[in-house]
């Protein structure tokens, strides 16, 4: 199986959002924080969530 690929990627603040295609062939978009010590990382099916969710994450490290 190919691993995943991220494309589209765009960083909000700390945060990376990016596009890939999963095992069933599906297109989905995760939002994930780059802070050392953030677990802050959520996958949506829709790229408008994932941005959504980049702009109002607010660290708590």
């Amino acid at each position: 199986m190919r691993p995943n690929r991220f494309y589209d990627v765009i960083r909000i603040g700390p945060v990376q959002v990016g596009t890939f295609n999963n095992g069933r062939g599906q297109t989905r978009h995760t939002a994930a924080c780059t802070a050392p010590n953030c677990d802050f990382a959520t996958e949506y099916g829709k790229r408008s969530a994932a941005e959504l969710a980049a702009r109002t994450h607010k660290c708590t490290v």
